[in-house]
């Protein structure tokens, strides 16, 4: 029994040792580049799925074995590590870094949840709508951790409002079976918790073990959460400090007072984490996998110039709309019922006792972030001027200002996010006086010789692990491309050529949704790239038809805890269990994938041509073949 413990304990080491191992015979009996190639691709694809060393460490083994097997020389490998789009994660990292430090996303979402009211129904869409609008320029994961503190603070006092409508002895309370949940109930401040996208999935185990963090205590087992099924996401290299509030370590009971409560609790929680999945989709920068598939694109086709900000933004911004509407009307119908006229009215002679204190207490809090600073006036700015950059350096439609240059095509939008991301190291977070200084106004040095962010700043919000596990994959589909496996694969992929074109993709979204569910979404889209790149070049499909459905799949992952780091955040404050979690977001990935196969079937045929097989995908094929 000790020794099968001792086992278990040494499994990960075991399998780094012995995966290398087993495989083995593949080089050695069939030597030749495509063999050696398949078999780093193979043990890279076993360290990320199983996770038995970090997504990043294992991002590295192409650097040393493609070199010892004679796949890349060891230069070439090495310039597969840092990419353009690697400068432009630094250049929005930049931008994110000073949103977050001066608090210009919780003014923002505060000031939208006070236009919403506090109706159940307004407040979903309202919320829902505020996420997506953070999560298309922020991280899925930051997003998340910052709107559900704010969340759980309106969700407190819809609670204690009906608790006090109790106490007064009124006869219209709803009386239901109570729920016991151990919840501080003094309001605590609406701090934030800032994690990076890699956060590992461990440390959202620890979050929901905790009795009380956020002062929201979770109702889970510990041991069972530490055992939840599926897939666990890659530790970070630092751990990001997390804001609680001081009064987290009293224990007191709230009960849920009605059946309405709790569904209002489980409706709103959820919402959020689907909501920030889907801002991610609506921008090329929104998550990390639409910036590995971007930058693999433009490795494997570098004479397709059709995919930038502004063509992936007129593809799946409607995407988004569709996507948040139609996912509301689940939510609301799933746990709210369809009693749209009660929960949606923004009547004033209407509402509750309850929403007039949630909406006091939102008011509070908005109140205490005081006047617009100068800091966050300057991170509005840039963030807007970025945005307007991207847009108009190649619309398309019109000459972009890229076209005022007498070189072209050297200009990126990476040139543009590095450029405003070096000027915030440059401005300074004290406005300027010129002239006389006023009466009582703070002489102290400090702030006036900061500036908007420091390099501090740039490194807690910068995730490395990404860019490195996005390298390895850049590394392992130009080892593919140059053996000839990539040829080879998708030589083996013949037998769906008398499929249709739209049940190719179809098949190969659903495959991508399922598997993302107990994969990372990074290692997924780094696998599955290549192979769906192949399969399109030798079935003669437009490789956008397939590739661009199946990167917004494989961010589908929102049925279970472990799918992603939102969907953990959501769960540890212990409104929904993994039942509803499944129930809801089978639901939403059904909604996604039908409506991205709509798009790419309507719009996304006219904006990007998809009807034939375009010049640059041949060329790229006979460069392969050859």
């Amino acid at each position: 029994m000790g020794l099968l413990k001792g086992l278990l304990g040494a499994r990960k080491l075991l399998l780094v040792i012995l995966v290398p191992l087993l495989l083995l015979p593949l080089p050695m009996l069939h030597p030749s580049s495509e063999a050696s190639c398949a078999y780093v691709l193979i043990v890279t694809a076993v360290y990320w799925v199983s996770e038995a060393v970090p997504l990043g460490a294992a991002a590295l083994v192409p650097a040393f074995l493609y070199p010892f097997f004679g796949v890349l020389r060891s230069s070439e490998v090495a310039g597969e590590y840092f990419k353009n789009t690697t400068l432009l994660l630094v250049g929005v990292i930049c931008v994110a870094a000073a949103v977050e430090k001066w608090n210009l996303h919780k003014r923002i979402a505060l000031r939208m949840v006070l236009m919403a009211g506090a109706k159940p129904g307004m407040l979903l869409l309202c919320f829902m709508c505020c996420t997506m609008l953070l999560s298309m320029w922020l991280s899925n994961t930051s997003t998340t951790a910052m709107v559900m503190p704010i969340v759980e603070a309106v969700l407190q006092e819809l609670v204690s409002a009906e608790e006090e409508q109790l106490v007064a002895g009124n006869s219209s309370a709803e009386e239901a079976e109570p729920i016991n949940l151990d919840v501080n109930n003094s309001q605590p401040p609406l701090e934030l918790i800032f994690v990076n996208e890699d956060t590992s999935n461990a440390d959202f185990n620890s979050l929901m073990q905790n009795k009380n963090r956020n002062g929201v205590p979770t109702v889970t087992n510990s041991a069972e959460t530490a055992n939840l099924p599926g897939r666990k996401q890659h530790p970070s290299q630092e751990k990001p400090p997390v804001l609680t509030p001081s009064s987290r370590n009293q224990e007191l009971k709230r009960k849920y007072k009605s059946q309405h409560d709790q569904m209002i609790c489980k409706c709103l929680s959820l919402s959020i984490s689907y909501a920030a999945t889907i801002g991610g989709l609506t921008t090329i920068i929104g998550t990390s996998t639409s910036l590995i598939f971007l930058e693999h694109f433009n490795n494997q086709y570098p004479a397709a110039e059709v995919v930038n900000f502004g063509t992936w933004f007129l593809f799946s911004f409607p995407i988004s709309l569709i996507m948040l509407v139609v996912s509301w009307f689940w939510m609301h119908w799933l746990f709210l019922g369809c009693n749209f006229k009660e929960t949606c009215s923004l009547s004033k002679k209407k509402k509750t006792k309850r929403e007039e204190l949630s909406e006091k207490r939102i008011q509070e809090e908005y109140e205490k972030l005081g006047a617009i600073t100068y800091p966050e006036m300057v991170t509005g700015f840039f963030f807007v001027l970025m945005t307007v950059l991207w847009f108009t350096r190649e619309p398309g439609f019109v000459p972009g200002w890229d076209s005022f240059f007498e070189k072209k095509g050297y200009r990126t939008d990476a040139t543009v996010s590095v450029f405003l991301g070096f000027l915030l190291f440059l401005i300074p977070a004290k406005k300027p006086c010129f002239g006389k200084k006023r009466d009582g106004e703070d002489r102290g040095p400090s702030l006036g010789m900061e500036s908007i962010i420091t390099w501090k700043d740039f490194q807690k919000t910068m995730p490395w692990e990404i860019v490195i596990l996005v390298g390895g994959g850049y590394a392992l589909a130009s080892g593919s491309k140059t053996s000839g496996l990539s040829t080879w694969i998708g030589q083996q992929m013949l037998s769906l050529s008398s499929l249709p074109p739209w049940a190719v993709t179809l098949l190969a979204c659903i495959l991508v949704s399922i598997v993302t569910e107990f994969v990372s979404n990074p290692a997924t889209i780094t696998i599955f790239l290549p192979i769906v790149c192949s399969l399109s070049e030798t079935l003669q499909i437009n490789p956008l038809y397939t590739l661009i459905p199946v990167t917004m799949c494989i961010s589908f992952a929102v049925m279970l805890p472990v799918g992603n780091p939102p969907n953990a955040i959501v769960f540890s404050y212990g409104h929904c269990q993994i039942k509803d979690m499944v129930k809801a977001g089978l639901g939403v990935n059904v909604i996604g994938l039908v409506t991205v196969m709509v798009a790419i079937n309507t719009w996304g045929i006219s904006l990007f041509d998809l009807n034939t097989f375009p010049a640059w995908a041949k060329v790229s094929n006979i460069t392969d073949q050859a």
